[in-house]
Order: C-alpha cells, then sequence, then structure tokens
C-alpha cells in the first residue's frame, strides 16, 4: 500500500476510531485493487480502476449521492454502489476534520450503469430511517456573461473572450425579440472543460473585469438536461426560436405546412420563440431539416426538436432547493473544481387531501421558530431578495418568479359552487398579465376545494405546473432579455 493511501485511512480514524475501522478501508482497497488517495477535499477510489486502458467514461456516466450519513465511509459506500455496474471512480467528498459532507459522486464505466443506478439507488434506504438520493451529475462547461454592448456582434465576443480566457469553443449569442441586428446584452461562452470554464470564471468574476470599457456580469450557465435517446427518439414536436414578435401562430404553421400540407397539428408562440407539434414524427424531423435556417417575416429562424420536461418532476426540481429523499428526479450540478454543489430537488407538497397521497418521509424543510432576544437588530429586507428555498408555499414560488422574470403579479380570481351534500366548494382562476395576451389567457384547476388557502395553493401549483408544461421551463440558457438570470425559463438554479 503506497504512503497516499496510508494517509487517507490516517484520515478518516479522525472520525472512525479503531483499528478495525481502518482495516476496512484497506481491505476494500486489497479485494479490489483500486487505489485511494485524499485530495482537494475529496477522497478518490479508483479513478481509473486497475487494468483500465483509454479515455474516462463519456458524459453521462457519472451521478451524484446525496443525503449520505456523514459516518458513512467507502467500505459501506462502494458494494451499494457496484450492484448497478463497474464503478470507474468513487469520489467521496471530505471534511477537514475527517467526517464526509454528505454527498459524493459516483462514475460509472457507461451510461447504462449510470441510470441503472438511479433507477434502483435513489431513495434506497441506506441505514434504517436514512434514504439517499441518487440522480445524474453534469460537467458545466458553460459561463453566463452579462452587461455586453447590444451593438456587438458574435465574432467580436468570440475574439474578445479567446483574448482574455483560454479554452474557449464557442460563444452563443441571441438577438434582441425586438432588433434583430442587436443581442440581448448577454452571451454565452462555452469552453474545451469544466476546469478551462472554472478558471476563465476565477479569473473574470471579482466584477471588476470589463470587456469594452464595460464592467461585466460573470455566472454559471445553468446546465441543460439531458434527455435519453428513446424519449427523444418520441418526440414530434418543433422549437423554433429566434422569431419577430410580430409573427403570429397562423403564420408559423403556414410556413411548416408548406413543405407537407396538414402535416402541423398545432402551434404555441411565446414571444419571439415558437413550439410546432406534428401529427408524426417523420414529418417533424423532415420539416427540421427544411426549415432550420430559412426567413419568416425577416427573421432566420433556428430548428430543433424539443426537449420534454415532466411536470411533476420539473416542478420539484425548480422550485425548491432541497433534497428531499422521496425525490424521485433530482436534478444536480456540481462546480467540481470549488467543491461546491447547486442541487434542486423536492417542493413542498400539497396537503394530503389534494394530492391523495402522504409523504412516506418527513419534509425536509425547516420549519420551527427561533426566539427574538430584546435589542436584536433588525434589517428590513424585501422577499424577492430571498433565494427560492425561503418560500414553502406555491403561492409565494408564484409570486417571488413573477417578479423575478419581472411580470406583474399574478392575479387571483375566486368562484365557488356547492356540492350535492351541501359544501361549499372552492377554486381560484389565475391569470398572470404578462402573458395573458397569449393562447393561455388564465389558469385555473380541475378541482374544487373546501377551503380558501388549499384553494388558492392548489391554483398556484396548478399554474406553475402549466408553465413547465407550455415550455416557460425551456433549455438550458436561461436568462431574461435585461441579461438577469430567469428561473422560468428552463431547468436550474
Amino acid at each position: 500500500m503506497n504512503e497516499e493511501n496510508l494517509d487517507v485511512t490516517n484520515g478518516c480514524s479522525k472520525v472512525r476510531t479503531g483499528t478495525q475501522n481502518e482495516a476496512a478501508l484497506l481491505a476494500l482497497m486489497e479485494k479490489t485493487g483500486y487505489n485511494m488517495v485524499q485530495e482537494n477535499g475529496q477522497r478518490k477510489f479508483g479513478g481509473p480502476p486497475p487494468g483500465w486502458e483509454g479515455p474516462p467514461p463519456p458524459r453521462g456516466c457519472e451521478v451524484f449521492v446525496g443525503k449520505i450519513p456523514r459516518d458513512m465511509y467507502e467500505d459501506e459506500l462502494v458494494p451499494v454502489f457496484e450492484r448497478a455496474g463497474k464503478i470507474y471512480e468513487f469520489r467521496l467528498m471530505m471534511e477537514f476534520s475527517g467526517e464526509n459532507r454528505g454527498y459524493a459522486f459516483v462514475m460509472y464505466t457507461t451510461k447504462e450503469e449510470a441510470q441503472l443506478a438511479i433507477r434502483i439507488l435513489n431513495n434506497y434506504e441506506i441505514r434504517p430511517g436514512k434514504f439517499i438520493g441518487v440522480c445524474v451529475s453534469l460537467d458545466n462547461c458553460r459561463l453566463f456573461i452579462g452587461a455586453i454592448p447590444k451593438e456587438k456582434k458574435k465574432e467580436e465576443i468570440l475574439d474578445e473572450m479567446k483574448k482574455v480566457t483560454e479554452g474557449v469553443v464557442d460563444v452563443i449569442v441571441y438577438p434582441s425579440a425586438t432588433d434583430k441586428t442587436k443581442n440581448r446584452g448577454f452571451a454565452f461562452v462555452e469552453y474545451e472543460s469544466h476546469r478551462a470554464a472554472a478558471m476563465a470564471r476565477r479569473k473574470l468574476i471579482p466584477g471588476t473585469f470589463q470587456l469594452w470599457g464595460h464592467t461585466i456580469q460573470v455566472d454559471w450557465a445553468d446546465p441543460e438536461k439531458e434527455v435519453d435517446e428513446e424519449t427523444m427518439q418520441r418526440v414530434k414536436v418543433l422549437y423554433v426560436r429566434n422569431l419577430m414578435i410580430s409573427t403570429t401562430e397562423e403564420t408559423i404553421k403556414a410556413e411548416f405546412n408548406k413543405f407537407k400540407p396538414g402535416a402541423v397539428e398545432r402551434v404555441k408562440k411565446l414571444r419571439d420563440y415558437a413550439f410546432v407539434h406534428f401529427f408524426n414524427r417523420e414529418d417533424a424531423v423532415a420539416a427540421m431539416s427544411v426549415m432550420n435556417g430559412k426567413c419568416i417575416d425577416g427573421a432566420s429562424i433556428e430548428v430543433t426538436l424539443a426537449k420534454p420536461v415532466n411536470k411533476e418532476s420539473t416542478w420539484r426540481q425548480h422550485l425548491n432547493g432541497q433534497i428531499s429523499p422521496n425525490s424521485e428526479n433530482l436534478l444536480v450540478f456540481a462546480n467540481k473544481e470549488e467543491g461546491h454543489q447547486k442541487t434542486l430537488g423536492k417542493p413542498p407538497s400539497l396537503p394530503a387531501r389534494l394530492n391523495g397521497q402522504h409523504s412516506p418521509s418527513p419534509p425536509e424543510i425547516e420549519r420551527c421558530t427561533y426566539p427574538l432576544f430584546p435589542g436584536t437588530k433588525l434589517t428590513p429586507i424585501s422577499m424577492y431578495s430571498l433565494k427560492s428555498n425561503h418560500f414553502n408555499s406555491a403561492v409565494m414560488h408564484l409570486d417571488y418568479y413573477c417578479n423575478k422574470n419581472n411580470w406583474a403579479p399574478p392575479e387571483y380570481y375566486l368562484y365557488s359552487t356547492t356540492s350535492q351534500d351541501g359544501k361549499v366548494l372552492l377554486v381560484y382562476k389565475i391569470v398572470i398579465p404578462a402573458i395573458a395576451n397569449g393562447s393561455q389567457s388564465y389558469f385555473m384547476p380541475d378541482k374544487l376545494c373546501t377551503t380558501l388557502e388549499d384553494a388558492k395553493e392548489l391554483a398556484a401549483q396548478f399554474t406553475l405546473l402549466h408553465l413547465v408544461s407550455s415550455c416557460f421551463l425551456r433549455e438550458g440558457l436561461t436568462r431574461s432579455s435585461h441579461g438577469q438570470k430567469v428561473i422560468l425559463l428552463w431547468p436550474q438554479l
């Protein structure tokens, strides 16, 4: 056993005292032939495994594991995750004290093994009453750059970013919705690796860096959700970007029907983008190749296959910062270079009488009170300065995200009816003024409630879910036209 490996077990003994615990890690290494080293706040098991030849596994082979008991280590964890397939590398995040930090990354040799791990180990009871969360882990190679002069072209931005940072592969720039000759004041810079992106971010992040005399904003771009190939093979909806605001759904439908009359089922347009639904997938794929790059009303459009969004899982992923042991689909992004993770889990559920089921585990959000002592300094703040995980209701989430998108607050209209047994039943209709002139003028759930609070909560949750399904949550590039981060335009943060 090399010196690094001995240091690993010695470090572990700070928490796991006794030769028996040290021997457990040594026995694991001897049994598997894997090496184990500790560096930069994490302990690596494997990477590569014994006898491995060639490059590391491709993107999509790694999973994130959350809610690991702090006193659990590789000798217990590795056998559990080996059930899904061959482990290329197991990285357990470690505290300086020797405890683990409650999460880890497991890289398998194939994507299929990683997907199997998610299916069989997410919500797995690792110890009595202790459930782990397992989901896909994504390397982010993309930065968001805000406050860019709107007259700058893609080529100028690309050249400038290559001058000030290394490893730049591409720049993504979107034209303004109202003036196609200008950009929207922000761009996404793609790097050759996560490390290159992390180094660029460290250089640019202090807030004093300027491009063309402007102090720029820099942050991680939100990772684009990957959809499995089997699901994408069933998609028959096209996502059309860069439309003129004045272009109508009728015009779009007519243009896409030109290559085959009657092929388009319906069109849903939202500001400067639209979703074109086809009756058959074959027609959608053919139309994509024909229409991509074509001009409609003077604008050169971009056409791709739309990525399906699961309503329930996306609502869970986007509207709360907690990881719940009973979340079915957790989406996690980790900045590996900095040991920082961004996790999105399950939001608060409606009461059991509304959603028809009881949670199998206690809620993860801490909801308690603390004493307010005389003389405690209190600072006035706006609720919109808080983060989304400070809110526990769909009503608050909806108001918060309308504000973040620079929309007027949602408007609630109360209606009632009487049940056969004489009970007064209530339902709310919600109007969001910013989108009320589109094809969806209002949102109203198809269920009635007996209490005012439940009716309002159900209506807000229904509205959020509908916004998801209408793809207001759309791609991985989520910023408003002013370069501000927009929560309701895709997946993450």
